[in-house]
């Protein structure tokens, strides 16, 4: 067993069974195609695994979703690794930058992703569509990922956004919220 499926084993985190076999692709991926155009922040593939745990964390406590989105999927944390965690949702990852744009794409296609549509543009630049879960890690404070999430909101969707423990200074005390902490990070749920 690995180290990354002990982890996820030990959190009691719901993943399907062909998790690991689709993320030790990814990851083989990842190493690759971060030596040449460097991805990731991550050093080594501990580092990898950790973000991977991050990000599939919230499964224990996340509804089944029909439609999820993804603001600056970055190398693909949280969206690419929720999407494969989480089949019967489909996701649209946003991201920008071309060269993190065209890893995930390779990745979509090598790992035969049919729930997932990436987009190569900033939200902005999306029109308006409701989702039932809108996620962003390490992309912007609250306030602005809340003003860049309302076009895709609706009564009841979902965001979950992957803080630290700054989240306190944050949050708006009028929003229906909770924050899940678990390690380093502050998971916060808001519901619209």
């Amino acid at each position: 067993m690995s180290t990354l499926q002990q982890l996820i084993e030990a959190r009691n985190i719901p993943v399907p069974e062909d998790f690991f076999t689709k993320v030790e692709q990814y990851k083989a991926l990842l190493e690759k195609w971060n030596k040449i155009h460097n991805l990731t922040g991550a050093k080594n593939l501990g580092q990898v695994d950790d973000f991977i745990v991050d990000a599939v964390t919230p499964l224990t406590f996340l509804p089944p979703l029909k439609k999820a989105m993804d603001i600056g999927t970055g190398a693909g944390f949280p969206g690419m690794i929720l999407a494969i965690a989480m089949p019967e949702t489909r996701f649209t990852l946003v991201e920008p930058l071309s060269k993190r744009f065209s890893f995930l794409q390779f990745v979509k296609a090598d790992l035969g992703l049919d729930n997932v549509e990436v987009k190569g543009v900033r939200v902005e630049q999306l029109d308006p569509s409701p989702y039932d879960l809108v996620t962003s890690r390490a992309v912007t404070d609250t306030r602005m990922l809340m003003s860049l999430s309302e076009p895709f909101c609706t009564e009841g969707t979902l965001l979950l956004f992957y803080k630290g423990e700054k989240v306190y200074d944050e949050i708006d005390e009028s929003l229906d919220y909770t924050i899940i902490e678990a390690e380093n990070r502050h998971y916060l749920l808001i519901k619209r």
